[in-house]
C-alpha cells in the first residue's frame, strides 16, 4: 500500500522470546529539481506534499526569491520537478556556503550571514497560547507516530495554528512554512515552531521572514543563536507545553493570558 506520504512494509519484530511480523508506515522520500524561471537552481530529498511552498520556500532560503509579489506562478511536475516562475533576474549560481544538514544537503549563500536584518515583526504571545501551539503541532499529522521519520514545523497567529508542514527533513519543513507564507497563505506576524534544532541556516530564514518568535522543541547553535542577537528576534529552545528556555529576547513571551 502506498499514499503519497507513506509506504506499508512488513518488518520482524524480534524479542529474547519470538519473532513476530509486523507491518510498519515507512515515510515516503522522493528527488525534486526545482526550477526558477527555467533554471535548474537545486534538488532535494523532500516527503512529496506541500510540493508549491517548498519550491518557493527553497528559492527564498537560497536568496533567489524575497518578496511575495515576486512569485507568478508555481507549477509541480509528477515526474519530479518544481517550477517557480518569479519575477527576478538574477539566477545565477550563488557562493554557498555547507551548512550542517544530515547529509551536507543544506546551503546557504555566504552573503546572507553577515548582511542586514530588518527589524521583526511587532508580535507577542502567551503562555497559554505556546501550550496550545506546541500540542496542536505534535497532534497535527498521523505521520510522526506512524513512522518516527519526520520533522514538523507549525506557525501560529491570532490566537490560532495558521499553518503545518512536515517533511523527513527539518530544513525542508521549515522552508514549505516560508513558502507558504511568500503565497500569502499567513502571515509572518507569528510564532514559529519547529521539531528540529535551530541551526544557522534555520534561524536566518526566519529572520529574513521577519518572524519575531523562533521556538523550538530541541535546542539551538552557537551560530543560530548568535543570528538571533543580531537581527533581534526572540529565540526559544527545549519548548515544551509547561516550559520554554528564552535564549535571547524574552519581552515577546508573556505568562498569562494575553
Amino acid at each position: 500500500m502506498t499514499t503519497n506520504s507513506t509506504i506499508l512494509h512488513e518488518t520482524t519484530v524480534i524479542t529474547p522470546d519470538s519473532k513476530l511480523s509486523q507491518e510498519e508506515h515507512v515515510a515516503v522520500e522522493t528527488p525534486y529539481t526545482i526550477m526558477l524561471n527555467e533554471v535548474e537552481i537545486g534538488s532535494s530529498m523532500v516527503l512529496p506534499v506541500g510540493l508549491e511552498e517548498f519550491g518557493v520556500g527553497f528559492l527564498f532560503g537560497q536568496g533567489y526569491i524575497q518578496r511575495p509579489e515576486e512569485v507568478k506562478e508555481v507549477l509541480v511536475c509528477p515526474e519530479g520537478k518544481i517550477s517557480v516562475y518569479a519575477d527576478v533576474e538574477n539566477t545565477e549560481p550563488k557562493d554557498v556556503i555547507i551548512t550542517s544538514g544530515c547529509g551536507g544537503t543544506g546551503k546557504i549563500p555566504k552573503d546572507m550571514l553577515e548582511g542586514f536584518f530588518e527589524e521583526p515583526l511587532q508580535y507577542s504571545i502567551s503562555f497559554p497560547e505556546i501550550k496550545s501551539f506546541i500540542r496542536q503541532v505534535l497532534k497535527a499529522s498521523p505521520l510522526g507516530p506512524k513512522t518516527h521519520c519526520v520533522h514538523g514545523c507549525g506557525l501560529w497567529s491570532d490566537g490560532k495554528l495558521q499553518l503545518f508542514f512536515e517533511d523527513v527533513g527539518r530544513h525542508n519543513a521549515v522552508d514549505k512554512v516560508m513558502g507558504a507564507l511568500l503565497l500569502g497563505q499567513a502571515t509572518p506576524r507569528s510564532a514559529i515552531y519547529t521539531t528540529g534544532r535551530l541551526t544557522s541556516d534555520m534561524v536566518l530564514k526566519c529572520a529574513r521572514m521577519r518572524i519575531p518568535i523562533v521556538m523550538s522543541r530541541t535546542a539551538p547553535s552557537s551560530l543560530g543563536l548568535a543570528i538571533a542577537v543580531r537581527a533581534g528576534l526572540t529565540l526559544a529552545a527545549y519548548a515544551r507545553p509547561e516550559r520554554v528556555n528564552v535564549f535571547n529576547g524574552p519581552e515577546r513571551i508573556t505568562t498569562g493570558a494575553k
